[in-house]
């Protein structure tokens, strides 16, 4: 599972000297709200990638023991974007089928629900399984 932490130009001055997954919404960073759910739906192993004070992150959350998770960290030099993000990341993911969340954004959707695609792409039946929200 990747995390991927985006540099949130749009959100400046904010952005300038915080990270846009350490923002607070609705009490904790967007970030803590992704992991709290994805623990909730059985994962267990994170992969975060991010280029944008990046340290924040790893300081704020540390290696995942306070969520109930494990996390590491697949740092970039400079900002890859989602795709050179996730290649740069590959080598710190322990599957064949992995899910990808941008760390960036809040939404409130039950990573349960990824359970059935998970097996259909695993089976090599799909491709990809893309959850959009409704803007």
């Amino acid at each position: 599972m990747i995390l991927a932490a985006g540099r949130g130009e749009r959100m400046r001055p904010l952005t300038d000297h915080a990270p846009k997954p350490l923002l607070v919404v609705g009490g904790k960073p967007l970030i803590v709200w992704h992991i709290e759910r994805l623990r909730a739906a059985g994962y267990i192993h994170i992969v975060i990638n991010h280029a944008h004070l990046g340290q924040q992150i790893e300081a704020a959350l540390g290696n995942g023991a306070a969520f109930g998770v494990s996390i590491e960290y697949s740092r970039e030099v400079s900002a890859l974007e989602t795709a050179g993000g996730i290649a740069t990341a590959l080598p710190l993911i322990d599957a064949e089928v992995f899910t990808v969340v941008n760390g960036d954004i809040y939404c409130e959707y039950d990573f349960s629900h990824l359970a059935e695609p998970m097996t259909r792409l695993a089976a090599g039946n799909d491709q990809a399984h893309l959850v959009l929200v409704d803007n």
